[in-house]
């Protein structure tokens, strides 16, 4: 299209339809190919206002698809004067102070705000080769300068605003440093342009142009321009490119230089921007602007490497990908077959992107427009590209070619309005500001067509150079270019925010939903998918590769069983005073299992429990699960309304507790429930037999039901069978238990920790030390404890181990495994731990009280600088874990999911109450955090 201009974009006759006709079918077919609002159809639409002194809206304009409709809608504007007309612009007087226009008002004011900084610079090098006549091209930028007053303008404080000061004449200066005896010219030019490009402008003193040379080698040199975006834009680049090469041909040549004659500069449009909106123009378009934006969401927010900093410091990156032909060709033409444009096509295949990463169905996304409607600035350079907030709901779940048809008309009514600038806007607005983002916008997406004009230097060959000028204002910007092959895409990203290989993944999953969409448009765009059959494979399969060989099929009492033949004179269990060697726990549990079955206990049967913390609690749940049946852990501290629910939704049908805690737990109120008490019952449990006793119990069977907070609810029985027991317990990969061990039981045994504890300790021979409530509360008391008792292994709640390591942050430097978790936790004291003496491993553990007491583990080696969280980490042996939508399919990597949890004996909820809440999680690339 840079090549049609003259043709196309060329005066219209006035009063003549012929010419319009003539073109405008043209035109009006590559806008349809994809092309919305190239500088083309730009151009031929101001000439039509232009000339007839009308102002036809675009959208209009796209709504007359034949000459016929065209030819009525232009007639009909000259009749009735429906849409009011822009007045010209023209030349004003310089006798008096001239504003700031609306955008550089803007960024005079965050130059202000955020002091010198290079985030609003446009820096662009290339390598010159052959014979450069050095003094005419000094004189080429001199004489571009001269043409444009905004490149002589300096911008001042009078009574307390911002006006522009324009010089007369200043003089650009082409210093050349000499490169060529340096080590390594190319590697130190780099380095030197990159600093020299972001080196911060004095607005008030310095010229906003900088330029500089480098010689590298004889006949060769690299070129750096840098422009403050407060005098320039994209466009500006190709005039600036254009003009430069006239003028450096015709000094260099000693000819003429041939470019038309400005008729107005910036200052004048900043003059008639400032005149014409304060008229019922302004007042039309913003209440379309806050019409569309009442109570639109302020952040956009995207999973994040890492938090925003309080202050941006605009550091970026930029990753580069591609598009091809064949996916392109397949883009346009549903964008034809819908009415809608390869822009259109685009932008709404990248609102999908961006609800699915942040969760959001309401969401606001930037495009800048080059706002150059008026043939008077079409040849200008300055700041005139103007940001469209463009809103969009995916609320209904709607497919792909009904959003599409949501972005068609949200843009197009945004074309229509889009003289509005987003400066007064956000003012208009009365948004927060906030330093840490860009307020209403932080995501910006173009399919970029501003003209492109290419350096014709005679006797050089110039090309561009490819580096990295990685400056960016905005947390994510997407731009598009079409290019032989297809389309070209960068991607300029917050590095603050983002590490390189996440942008490199979103884009990847950006192009996977194009690819699906082309695939089928009538697709949910919910159910577009993100992930790569290759990730597929990764985070279903390869993540979740976690099988070892455990006693699958085997009770935890046989287990148990095996143990004492091998350790029997081991001690097994300690609280204060009292324990037992696994001989006499096995003897114990066995005589009390005789006891309950004669009282019915078998398979299926629950038996609840009402105990204080003691040998005779690890006697009576051994004993239960011997003779067949499940524990029900009643705690005598829950409130009365909670154990009233416990046993009236288990139904027990008898109670094993002691004398002195009988009147404790509420009578059942539908079934006599039956009651041991182990103490007064002692003298006939005491004539059961010592031998293990038989039973048809397998590893299916219940081992207990533990009832969650009900935070979210109702309470839930969840009920643990043998095998999910064995699977947290027996030959996992997070910890490896030793008889050698020395296991604390420091929680609750009505709380699913104990089931770590307990089994873990017994079921391999280790020593099992109970620690009392008021003991562990006591954090100076209990680090004594801990040493005293070589205790190796333990786990604490999140709360718990953040209030030790608070007062003791030494207390657990003796510990060969420490587990923490069940709450969000503090990084703070994890580091304070890590400083002070940490265990051999740390591990941070994650599972509800459904999935047996913990799914999910994370050695914490060391906390990174920032670190809000730390991670969940990897599936436990035999469990797997996933990340799902809400239609059931994986997320990618680095999107928010529901974590959904799969695997061998895992809990069931007892009577299924399925009412989980489900969490979001996000998945960490690094092979620790999966």
């Amino acid at each position: 299209l840079s090549t049609v201009p003259g043709s196309i974009a060329g005066e219209i006759s006035e009063n003549s339809l012929s010419c319009i006709q003539s073109q405008y079918t043209w035109v009006i077919t590559l806008s349809l190919s994809g092309f919305w609002l190239n500088r083309t159809v730009l151009q031929v639409v101001s000439r039509i206002n232009s000339t007839f002194q009308i102002s036809l809206p675009v959208q209009r304009l796209l709504k007359s698809p034949t000459i016929a409709q065209l030819s009525e809608a232009i007639v009909t504007e000259l009749q009735t004067g429906s849409s009011l007309m822009l007045p010209a612009i023209a030349p004003v007087s310089r006798g008096t102070d001239i504003p700031l226009s609306w955008a550089q008002e803007r960024l005079w004011f965050l130059h202000q705000l955020e002091g010198e900084s290079g985030a609003y610079t446009i820096p662009f090098a290339v390598h010159l080769e052959g014979n450069l006549n050095i003094k005419a091209l000094e004189q080429a930028v001199g004489e571009m300068v001269r043409r444009h007053e905004v490149l002589r303008t300096r911008f001042e404080i009078k009574d307390n605003k911002p006006v522009q000061v324009i010089a007369p004449n200043i003089t650009i200066t082409l210093p050349v440093v000499e490169l060529q005896n340096a080590v390594d010219p190319w590697k130190q030019v780099e380095q030197l342009a990159i600093k020299e490009a972001y080196k911060p402008f004095d607005l008030a003193s310095d010229p906003v142009l900088r330029v500089k040379m480098w010689r590298v080698s004889q006949d060769e040199y690299i070129l750096l321009l840098a422009i403050h975006h407060i005098a320039a834009d994209g466009w500006s680049k190709g005039v600036l490119i254009r003009e430069l090469s006239a003028h450096y041909r015709a000094i260099s040549t000693d000819s003429s230089v041939v470019l038309p004659e400005l008729s107005v500069q910036y200052a004048d449009f900043t003059l008639w921007q400032r005149q014409w909106l304060t008229t019922q123009v302004l007042e039309r378009q913003l209440n379309h602007w806050k019409q569309l934006l009442a109570a639109a969401p302020p952040l956009l927010e995207l999973p994040t490497d890492r938090p925003r900093l309080a202050i941006q410091t605009f550091r970026g990156g930029t990753e580069r990908f591609q598009l091809d032909g064949k996916l392109t060709s397949l883009l346009k033409k549903i964008g034809q077959e819908s009415g809608s444009t390869l822009f259109m096509t685009l932008l709404a295949g990248f609102v999908v992107l961006l609800s699915r990463y942040s969760g959001q169905t309401d969401l606001v996304v930037g495009s800048p427009i080059a706002n150059r409607n008026r043939t008077e600035i079409e040849s200008l350079i300055g700041f005139f590209v103007n940001t469209l907030a463009l809103r969009f709901d995916l609320s209904q779940e709607p497919t792909f070619e009904a959003l599409l048809r949501q972005v068609r008309q949200v843009t197009q009514n945004a074309y229509d309005n889009q003289d509005l600038p987003f400066e007064m806007l956000i003012e208009e607005l009365h948004l927060e500001r906030n330093l840490d983002r860009n307020p209403l916008v932080q995501v910006m997406f173009a399919l970029q067509n501003a003209p492109t004009n290419p350096w014709d230097l005679p006797g050089l060959k110039v090309e561009e150079m490819p580096w990295k000028f990685d400056a960016v204002r905005f947390d994510l910007e997407v731009h598009f270019w079409e290019v032989p092959q297809g389309l070209e895409g960068i991607c300029y990203y917050s590095s603050d925010l983002f590490d390189a290989a996440t942008i490199a993944r979103m884009m990847k999953h950006f192009q996977n939903l194009l690819e699906a969409i082309v695939t089928n448009p009538e697709q949910l765009v919910s159910q577009l998918p993100l992930p790569t059959a290759q990730e597929k494979q990764q985070l279903l399969v390869e993540w979740n590769d976690t099988y070892t060989n455990y006693p699958s099929n085997q009770c935890i009492h046989n287990l148990f069983a095996a143990q004492v033949e091998q350790t029997p004179d081991a001690v097994a269990v300690v609280f204060g005073e009292q324990q037992l060697t696994y001989q006499e726990l096995n003897t114990r549990a066995n005589q009390l299992a005789h006891y309950l079955q004669k009282l019915g206990v078998k398979p299926g049967v629950l038996v609840g429990i009402c105990v204080e913390r003691s040998v005779s609690m690890v006697v009576s749940l051994l004993a239960i699960l011997k003779a067949g049946g499940a524990y029900v852990p009643l705690d005598t501290e829950y409130p009365k309304e909670r154990l009233d629910f416990i046993i009236e939704d288990t139904q027990i049908s008898l109670l094993l507790t002691t004398q002195n805690l009988v009147e404790s737990v509420p009578k059942q109120q539908t079934q006599p429930t039956r009651v041991v008490c182990f103490d007064t019952d002692s003298a006939a449990i005491a004539l059961e037999s010592e031998q293990n006793p038989t039973g048809e119990v397998t590893s299916d069977n219940l081992a207990y039901v533990i009832y969650t907070s009900g935070s979210t609810g109702k309470p839930k029985g969840v009920a643990v069978t043998h095998q999910a027991v064995n699977r947290l317990v027996m030959n996992t990969n997070y910890i490896n238990i030793e008889a050698k061990d020395v296991v604390a039981q420091a929680s609750n045994y009505a709380f699913d920790a104990a089931t770590f504890e307990i089994w873990g300790a017994l079921l391999h021979g280790a020593r099992l030390v109970g620690v009392s409530k008021e003991l562990a509360l006591s954090p100076k008391d209990f680090a004594v404890f801990m040493r005293s008792q070589g205790i190796s292994v333990l786990f604490l709640t999140t709360a718990l181990f953040n209030q030790i390591a608070q007062e003791v942050p030494s207390a657990f430097n003796s510990l060969r495994h420490l587990l923490f978790g069940g709450e969000a936790v503090d990084p703070k004291w994890v580091k304070e731990v890590l400083k002070n003496g940490a265990p051999q491993r740390l591990l941070h553990v994650y599972g509800p009280t459904e999935n047996t007491t913990f799914t999910s583990w994370y050695l914490v080696h060391d906390v990174p600088e920032g670190a809000t969280t730390i991670p969940i980490g990897r599936p436990i042996s035999n469990t797997q874990i996933y990340l799902l939508d809400s239609q059931l399919q994986p997320v990618g990597i680095g999107v928010p999911g529901e974590i959904y949890i799969g695997g061998d004996g895992l809990a069931r909820e007892y009577l299924n109450r399925p009412d989980l809440t489900a969490q979001k999680f996000i998945l960490n690339p690094f092979s620790q955090s999966k």
